[in-house]
């Protein structure tokens, strides 16, 4: 995290230069940064604003990555490794958590490892460290699996007894605070859901119950499965008022069915696990084969994890997968290469996220097809900040059925950068997102959507050819583009700026 912390530097020094220089730059109407460093927002009339983006990644940014002691040190085993490997973690796993809240890590010397099936890690405190790009794992034989999985067990636990309804009419997009009708069940510090349910009114003033059929497989959106859930922490309580840590990404709503909190807990969620520095490689046979390694790297159930200095090569799916139950995560300086699969749906999502409040940053992917991409029902914030994406087959940015909460911020695609109602695609896609907000981007093209009801979605100082999208009459986003070549948009990056005001 060094490196963000110069960035955040940088960034503002630059933006103090500039305030002697505005006539080389332009800044948008939305965000509008001031003479002391601050940043306006401009909310529209019902409150809305583009949220806070910057208390994402490993413990909401407020800490360091830590460099763990080594505490095993691992050889290459000749035509299987994977049992060395395995071994080091399991006893490591047996070892008390320091005070600093690891166990240790694991270094794997320089050579290559030969892995037949997964490697799996499923205690928290443990750090796999390669020897950068020498420490070679490759993933032999057939089989779609991952290489290395860090997983927890088990799932969210709702408190029935401490819960309480959001008694606000409307709360807005970037809120920090509502009104309840219980506040005394809660204390400071205390992990909360933020509920909204789904409704039929709400799916058909979407349009998503009129979905146009396409075959047997198209499925018009169901109610019940899009109750969403979005972890966040009280930060402070003043009477009935509720102060939480992240903003709001997706409005509460009360023609919607308005919205509860509660607490949770998560008892077999995982903490403090990294990967870094190495290569991970699949066998594959021919460019379309679709038997072997799938995943290079896959986190689910952990809260407070990373993975830095990783490339991956020839895997059907992705470099690094994070699932829904994956939170706090950082993806730093990864490279997800010449992917081997048919190039058809379900395939090359090279850096895919389905968790909340995650930070992938500084990426390069080639040959893919979804290389920066959320999945459906993705609660945020989340950020894909300062990455790269060339020979790519398929769009950036939401793949389908609401994600929100998405910031893209200095991401540069020789391909599309897409946010629309994906209609009967898949298996009935519709509508990708919702305050999505693109912030300095380049692409070939875009189609950027507002939805019909709940939210809007951003461009800011995007270069690309716009075009109407896959459907037409849609409502067309926040378009916000300066119409001067070479002008500079200020902040250059969101994230950083907003990282700037918490450092």
């Amino acid at each position: 995290m060094m490196f963000l912390k110069k960035s955040i530097a940088i960034a503002l020094l630059f933006n103090c230069f500039v305030i002697h220089s505005y006539s080389q730059s332009w800044t948008s109407k939305y965000v509008i940064p001031q003479k002391d460093g601050s940043l306006q927002y401009l909310p529209d009339e019902q409150g809305n604003i583009i949220p806070d983006f910057s208390k994402v990644g490993y413990n909401h940014g407020l800490k360091n990555i830590p460099t763990v002691p080594v505490a095993k040190i691992v050889e290459p085993a000749g035509n299987n490794s994977m049992q060395a490997i395995q071994t080091a973690i399991d006893e490591l796993a047996k070892q008390p958590l320091g005070t600093n809240g690891f166990r240790g890590a694991i270094l794997l010397k320089k050579g290559s490892y030969n892995i037949t099936g997964t490697i799996t890690i499923g205690a928290s405190g443990i750090v796999l460290r390669g020897e950068g790009m020498e420490t070679k794992l490759v993933a032999t034989g057939k089989g779609q699996r991952s290489l290395i999985s860090v997983n927890g067990s088990g799932n969210i636990k709702a408190s029935n007894k401490n819960r309480t309804k959001i008694v606000d009419k409307y709360v807005p997009v970037g809120a920090k605070s509502f009104s309840v009708e219980q506040a005394g069940k809660f204390k400071v510090g205390d992990k909360i859901i933020v509920f909204r349910p789904g409704t039929s009114k709400w799916i058909a003033d979407l349009r998503m119950d009129q979905i146009e059929v396409r075959d047997s497989g198209t499925k018009q959106w169901d109610a019940k499965q899009f109750n969403l859930e979005f972890e966040r922490e009280i930060t402070a309580i003043t009477g009935n008022k509720i102060f939480i840590d992240n903003p709001i990404v997706m409005p509460m709503e009360e023609q919607y069915g308005g919205g509860e909190i509660y607490q949770y807990s998560f008892a077999g969620r995982l903490y403090n696990v990294g990967i870094e520095d190495m290569y991970c490689e699949s066998e594959f046979i021919g460019n379309e084969d679709e038997d072997h390694g799938w995943n290079a790297i896959e986190f689910n159930r952990i809260e407070n994890g990373w993975v830095r200095n990783v490339t991956s090569k020839y895997f059907g799916y992705s470099c690094v997968n994070l699932g829904g139950q994956a939170k706090n995560i950082v993806v730093d300086s990864c490279k997800c290469l010449d992917a081997k699969s048919k190039i058809t749906g379900g395939r090359r999502y090279s850096f895919n996220n389905d968790g909340q409040q995650n930070l992938i940053m500084n990426c390069f992917a080639s040959d893919g097809r979804h290389d920066y991409v959320t999945g459906s029902k993705v609660c945020g914030p989340n950020v894909f900040y300062n990455c790269r994406a060339e020979k790519t087959h398929a769009d950036i940015g939401p793949h389908h059925r609401w994600a929100t909460g998405t910031l893209y911020d200095n991401i540069v695609t020789d391909g599309e950068i897409n946010i629309q109602d994906r209609g009967n695609w898949g298996t009935g896609h519709g509508w990708s997102g919702s305050t999505q907000v693109v912030w300095n981007c380049r692409a070939s093209k875009a189609a950027i959507q507002n939805p019909y009801v709940t939210g809007k979605n951003y461009v800011v100082g995007l270069k690309a050819i716009q075009y109407e999208g896959r459907l037409k009459n849609r409502p067309q986003a926040e378009w916000d583009n300066a119409l001067l070549m070479g002008v500079e948009l200020l902040p250059t990056s969101l994230f950083l700026a907003q990282k700037g005001q918490i450092n």
